[in-house]
């Protein structure tokens, strides 16, 4: 503001040289009027101390919530992981054993397999089987498709099966699809 008193009127080619302007004067003030300025003073200070500690809060909270997500991510496995490792002790167990008996080998890889559902289950895992079903292309993929009695569109073979977590496609089931007979 003290640029634009001291600039008024006056032309870029003009070379006159400015005054300054008066500076201005306040009139006395009271001791109450002083101290009232004082206490306002003091309550600024005061609320942008607890402004700034606030923004400080802030960051420091929105670091932790990055680091604690990003944390999530790394670590979310851990649990599926759990209720992996008994399912690798059977199988180291089967492949070590040397007894011979293809009926106790075939007994212990059915448990580990039973194993491994329920770790699957735990974990939210479920198949996607579709035999029979209408081809849906948001979780199936069909592979070939064959001549057969049956409607067109429809899986007669699984290939390999799929897989859901959570209801969301982790790996979509490998199909042979039906066409009509020529």
């Amino acid at each position: 503001m003290q640029e634009n008193l001291n600039t008024q009127n006056v032309e870029p080619h003009d070379e006159a040289v400015l005054e300054p302007v008066e500076e201005l004067s306040l009139p006395d003030l009271s001791d109450e009027a002083v101290a009232r300025i004082n206490d306002l003073e003091a309550e600024i200070a005061t609320l942008k101390d607890q402004y700034l500690r606030s923004l400080a809060d802030l960051e420091n909270l929105r670091r932790r919530s990055q680091e604690d997500v990003a944390a999530a991510h790394k670590y979310a496995i851990n649990k599926f992981l759990l209720e992996m490792l008994p399912v690798k002790d059977s199988l180291e167990m089967a492949v070590q054993d040397q007894s011979g008996q293809f009926d106790n080998i075939k007994f212990g890889v059915d448990l580990t397999l039973k194993q491994l559902v329920a770790a699957f289950e735990k974990s939210q895992i479920s198949e996607i089987n579709p035999l029979g079903q209408k081809l849906d292309p948001h979780q199936h993929a069909a592979m070939s498709m064959e001549e057969s009695d049956a409607e067109a569109g429809t899986v007669i073979r699984v290939l390999q099966k799929g897989y859901l977590v959570a209801e969301r496609v982790l790996r979509p089931a490998m199909v042979v699809v039906a066409k009509e007979k020529a």
